[in-house]
């Protein structure tokens, strides 16, 4: 699944590149922000000013689209990012999924009668 990246930063990486990406979750919005940011082809480094406190993820991704905002307090950067392999935040972000998927099967189950009734007894078969 494709990742959207903004940063509010001015980064131009070519089309292709793979990048290493560093992210923590906030814990007030609950959504990955993204600490630093490695393009691996060029060995290009970009990362925040502060440093990182708390738990970290990184995972590595492959450029698909880069678009540069210039001028202004509006500049910014956004990547559209095709993950190469599993992270720990694709990790929780799956678990979350997996989870919501998980509530909608049991609700569909109750739906279906699956879990408010008790079973039928089967007749005492004689032989």
């Amino acid at each position: 699944m494709d990742r959207m990246l903004v940063l509010t930063a001015q980064v131009a990486i070519a089309h292709g590149h793979r990048v290493e990406v560093t992210e923590q979750v906030d814990p007030v919005s609950d959504e990955p922000v993204v600490l630093a940011l490695v393009d691996l082809d060029s060995g290009i480094r970009y990362r925040r000013a502060e440093e990182p406190s708390g738990d970290i993820s990184r995972w590595i991704g492959r450029v698909l689209e880069c678009t540069v905002t210039i001028g202004g307090p509006r500049a910014h950067t956004t990547l559209l990012v095709d993950p190469i392999g599993p992270g720990a935040t694709g990790a929780k972000r799956a678990l979350r999924g997996a989870d919501a998927a998980a509530d909608a099967a049991k609700a569909e189950a109750d739906r279906w009668g699956g879990a408010d009734r008790p079973p039928v007894e089967e007749p005492e078969r004689f032989w």
